[in-house]
């Protein structure tokens, strides 16, 4: 299948071509290789919602940390 692709950043395509080469990847293999990895790679990852963070504790002495940067932004 011949394709064309638009709005492709020219100096992320001439990386990926020469790591394509340096593979011994032919393009358009390489290129397969990549979309396959990424749709991969999306349907491994969770979907994260805010409400799913859990606070972190960042140890003795900085319980008010986030007003103390507050104070050092908005003054």
């Amino acid at each position: 299948m011949q394709l064309s692709v638009k709005n492709v950043d020219g100096e992320t395509f001439k990386e990926f071509k020469a790591e394509a080469v340096k593979e011994g990847l032919k393009l358009g293999k390489a290129l397969e290789l990549a979309m396959k990895y990424y749709m991969g790679r999306r349907k491994v990852l969770p979907k994260l919602r805010f409400l799913d963070l859990k606070p972190i504790d960042w140890g003795k002495g900085t319980e008010k940390t986030s007003e103390e940067i507050d104070d050092i932004i908005y003054g």
